[in-house]
This record gives C-alpha cells, sequence and structure tokens, in this order.
C-alpha cells in the first residue's frame, strides 16, 4: 500500500493534518450531512477550522482509472481550488489532498480545506422562508454571472454547492464548493450559460428574477434567457425524476433477486455455508 499527500505551500500543522486523514473514520469531528456516499467533517486544529473530504472508494474499474488514466477527485478538487482563487472567484482556501492507493489502484482519496462557519448555502436561500431574500438572490445571479464570463463551467453548479457569507449590510461573497467536475473554457456560449443554471432552482417565480438579474449584464432580452432558461430547467427536472424513478426500480428489482437467491440457498443447499 501506499500513498500520496500534497500541502499547500504555507501551510500549517501538516503532521496533526496527516493524523487526521490517517484516522479519519474514529476521528472525533462534525459530521457534516448523512455521509451516505461522501463523508465530510470539520476538525478544530490550532485555533482554526479545517473541513476534510472522504471521497467514497471507487469500484473496481475506476480504481485503475484514477490510478493511470484520470485525476482523483481530490486532486482535481485542490488543483480546481487554485485555479479558481487565481481567477478571482471564491472558495474555502485549499490545503491538501491525499490518495491512498492499494491493488489494483486508488483506494481512499481526501480533500482538505478550510471550514466556513454561518454559511449557509444557496439551498437554504431557496428553501428557509416562502420567498428567499431577493437581493441575495440577485446578487447571486451576478455571480454566476461572472463565471460565465470567466469561462468557468461549474459543472455541479447546484442548490447545494454555493456558500454564503454575509459581508456588510445587504452584500455577500459567495464561495464555491464540491470542485471536482470543473471545466475552464475560453468562452462560453448563450446555451451553455443556461444549461449550467438549470439544476438551481425549480420555482418559476425565483427563475423569472434571475432571468431579469441575468439580462442586466448580458446581451440578450429578459424574454429570450426566461424561455430558454425555463425550458431546460423544466427538462432537467423530468429527467431527473425519471431517472429516480428508474433507479429506486432497479434497486427494488436487484433486492428481490438477492433474496430470491437467498432463500434458494437456504432451501435447495446450494452452497455449504448454510448447514441446515
Amino acid at each position: 500500500m501506499s500513498f500520496t499527500i500534497i500541502f499547500q505551500p504555507g501551510s500549517q500543522a501538516q503532521p496533526h493534518l496527516f493524523s487526521l486523514i490517517e484516522n479519519f473514520d474514529t476521528a472525533k469531528g462534525n459530521l457534516i450531512g448523512d455521509g451516505n456516499r461522501n463523508k465530510i467533517k470539520f476538525f478544530r486544529l490550532n485555533n482554526e477550522l479545517v473541513n476534510i473530504k472522504s471521497f467514497k472508494i471507487p469500484v473496481f474499474i475506476n480504481k485503475i482509472v484514477y490510478q493511470y488514466f484520470r485525476k482523483s477527485k481530490a486532486r482535481r478538487s485542490f488543483e480546481h481550488a487554485g485555479i479558481l482563487l487565481k481567477k478571482g472567484i471564491n472558495t474555502p482556501k485549499p490545503i491538501a489532498f491525499y490518495e491512498q492507493y492499494c491493488f489494483p489502484g486508488l483506494n481512499r482519496s481526501y480533500y482538505v480545506s478550510e471550514h466556513l462557519e454561518n454559511a449557509p448555502t444557496f439551498y437554504d436561500l431557496i428553501t428557509m422562508s416562502q420567498f428567499p431574500d431577493e437581493n441575495i438572490l440577485r446578487q447571486f445571479t451576478h455571480f454566476s454571472f461572472e463565471l460565465h464570463e470567466k469561462g468557468i463551467d461549474f459543472l455541479d453548479h447546484s442548490r447545494g454547492n454555493t456558500l454564503i457569507k454575509k459581508t456588510s449590510e445587504g452584500k455577500c461573497s459567495f464561495y464555491l464548493v464540491d470542485l471536482n467536475r470543473m471545466r475552464f473554457r475560453k468562452s462560453m456560449s448563450f446555451d451553455q450559460r443556461m444549461k449550467n443554471l438549470q439544476r438551481l432552482t425549480s420555482k418559476k417565480e425565483i427563475i423569472k428574477i434571475m432571468s431579469n438579474e441575468y439580462a442586466k449584464w448580458y446581451n440578450k432580452p429578459e424574454e429570450i434567457i426566461f424561455k430558454v432558461l425555463w425550458h431546460k430547467t423544466t427538462t432537467f427536472e423530468k429527467r431527473y425524476t425519471r431517472r429516480k424513478r428508474f433507479t429506486k426500480k432497479l434497486k427494488a428489482y436487484y433486492q428481490y433477486l438477492s433474496t430470491f437467491f437467498y432463500r434458494s440457498v437456504l432451501v435447495f443447499g446450494l452452497c455449504p455455508v448454510f448447514d441446515l
């Protein structure tokens, strides 16, 4: 078994961080979310908060892919964070990434960054009240426009992947998280821009405000922006719902086959492990 760990130049407390990563599953930290897929914890270290994201162990074929053909999600997150900061886009400060290898390839990987306290997500903004703060919504739309102007195609630009920090009365800063899926383009077409916004909300009233604000900065009529964005949003929602329904049926079918096989083993004695 081998590993790779890269720290941001000037990062402090490297041995302590290494220990937290190596003992991530048992280390006492604050768990964020349910941890069903990737697991995120934050820790207090030398009076600073650090956020460690443990990526799910890849399936067999992806172990090989991430070893030889593609950068790991942790490495991409670390590198994309550096690019974003150079382009003037906020993201929690990258600290390190860690990759652990064993046969046949990548096993575990972790991305370490600073942890932002009291920073709700865009999802929180649109669900905390019946109607979100329009001022923040318009600032967020302008932030999304700036991403597009800089050629940043954030493929996971969904409602949970932007943190919001109030900097002064009525003013906010926005921080991108979950950075592993990102493209950096020379420019973005109108279609690419609208597609990038399709996962943020399915509420028509919010889409109207976003279209109105985006039109202030982009050379397209508000009516055209709304028409295209609303079409892409509803199309995405329908496709997402169908995919979830299909996945649910597939899991139920898999469970049925597993149960059927298990009972067959018990009844017919197909496996010597079960001594009836």
